[in-house]
């Protein structure tokens, strides 16, 4: 039987039928961390990972195994305590530490996703399955790049912005943002909407058609307001130090 690595890679995690496919296939997690308390015995934890020593100890493992354990030595425990953050999960959190990016704590970054170099990821930013992050791109805190989203190189994705996500319906097609664009904060990019390179989205905007290379658009439902000048360009240049 293949473990979820090994079946990740008989997918293609960009097309949202294959992700279907593998959210289904997956085998589903719950992670309980339990630190207990009591009387156990090296024998007793024996098939167990557990860090400490047997009569007090931090216990890894799925639900599936580690309760029914607690349960059945219930009469040894002491005191326990239990810790879980999810139920039935099926993508993991992307392993981020071969990423040559700057990735914030408390940002979630799940499995399918791809960081390019010199990204930033701040604090609360999330980033689905599927989507992409091109080199030198910050997604500001509290943004969400849905599940398939392309977002181009050395973009700036203003905090608590949506970038939605297109796994269902699954023939719609992903947001695309070509790079250098701007997005201000708290805007909204709807399914299928194309951002052209070096346009500039205004914060609060809820941008519900693609979007022409090099203009500045505004509003709900957002619309081309002028072309990107000088003055823009003042307002909306990115710095290189914070990518480094």
């Amino acid at each position: 039987m293949l473990n979820n690595n090994d079946l990740k890679s008989q997918f293609d995690l960009t097309d949202p039928y294959q992700i279907a496919k593998y959210i289904k296939a997956v085998t589903k997690q719950t992670p309980i961390k339990a630190y207990v308390n009591g009387e156990f015995t090296a024998e007793d934890l024996a098939d167990l990972e557990f860090y400490g020593t047997p009569g007090s100890c931090v216990i890894f493992g799925e639900s599936n195994i580690v309760l029914p354990f607690l349960d059945n030595n219930k009469d040894k425990i002491k005191s326990v305590r239990l810790e879980y953050d999810r139920r039935n999960s099926a993508i993991p959190m992307l392993d981020t530490t071969k990423i040559e990016a700057r990735i914030e704590p408390g940002s979630y970054i799940r499995e399918g996703a791809f960081i390019g170099k010199n990204a930033v990821i701040m604090m609360g930013a999330v980033i689905n399955i599927g989507a992409n992050i091109g080199e030198g791109t910050m997604v500001d805190m509290n943004a969400v790049i849905g599940a398939r989203g392309q977002v181009g190189k050395n973009v700036h994705v203003g905090a608590g912005t949506v970038v939605a996500g297109v796994l269902e319906p699954p023939s719609k097609t992903p947001v695309i943002i070509e790079d250098d664009v701007v997005i201000g904060a708290n805007a909204v990019i709807l399914e299928g909407v194309k951002v052209g390179k070096g346009a500039v989205v205004a914060a609060g905007s809820v941008v519900t058609q693609d979007v022409p290379p090099g203009t500045v658009v505004a509003g709900t439902p957002a619309k081309v307001i002028k072309d990107k000048d000088e003055k823009t360009k003042s307002k909306t240049e990115l710095l290189d130090d914070l990518r480094g």
